[in-house]
């Protein structure tokens, strides 16, 4: 008798009387699941609504439209200040600001295959736009958010910079001693893929779910 109660509401209960869904137990306000076990607690048939969802799709754009903007301000700066123009040494020679442009991939790798990249970064904005109608965790909003705002930060450039359409090549200026020369879009995307890598070894997915191998 406890566990139909339980299950049906009891008169006592305002949520169960007025029809509402309890908050899943397996999930948490952060995205993550509060008991290490996902929605495994969850009713079967139970309607899988979370407004929560809406809220992180807002936070995914406002970190890619946060990235983009700064690439694409400090890009446009790079290539007035100090395009043709002697490097700014920051630390030393240990990290300066040099203007170079880059027809490969991120840190100058595969300048062979800009046609390639340049598909490629159309692609993975297409799959995290896709990926964003099941996204229901805030740490995987703001990685997705970081990939998103970098892929098209360097899109951009492919598009509209010379020597043509899906052929341009991107602005990078910042040059660490000993290392590439690289863009806020390449830190962008490396930062999410980081954050993802680490999301993933948690066993955090997308949806908000916690699961165990």
């Amino acid at each position: 008798m406890a566990e139909a109660e339980r299950i049906i509401g009891t008169p006592d209960n305002p949520d169960a009387a007025r029809g509402e869904e309890p908050e899943r137990p397996g999930v948490d306000e952060s995205g993550a699941g509060g008991t290490g076990e996902g929605v495994t607690g969850a009713e079967p048939g139970a309607a899988p609504a979370r407004p929560r969802g809406k809220r992180r799709i807002a936070v995914l754009f406002a970190v890619a439209a946060v990235a983009y903007v700064l690439d694409l301000v400090s890009k446009i700066i790079v290539v007035e200040k100090l395009e043709h123009q002697e490097p700014i040494e920051i630390i030393g020679d240990w990290l300066r600001f040099e203007a170079i442009r880059n027809a490969g991939a991120a840190f100058g790798f595969g300048e062979a295959f800009t046609v390639i990249f340049t598909v490629i970064a159309a692609a993975v904005i297409v799959v995290i736009a896709r990926l964003a109608r099941k996204l229901y965790s805030l740490p995987w909003a703001i990685a997705l958010g970081l990939l998103l705002g970098g892929a098209l930060g360097n899109l951009t450039d492919r598009i509209f910079r010379s020597p043509g359409v899906f052929e341009g090549a991107v602005v990078d200026f910042i040059a660490p001693k000993h290392f590439a020369v690289f863009n806020l879009a390449d830190s962008a995307i490396v930062c999410g893929g980081i954050l993802i890598v680490l999301l993933s070894f948690k066993g955090l997915d997308p949806d908000g779910t916690v699961h165990k191998d």
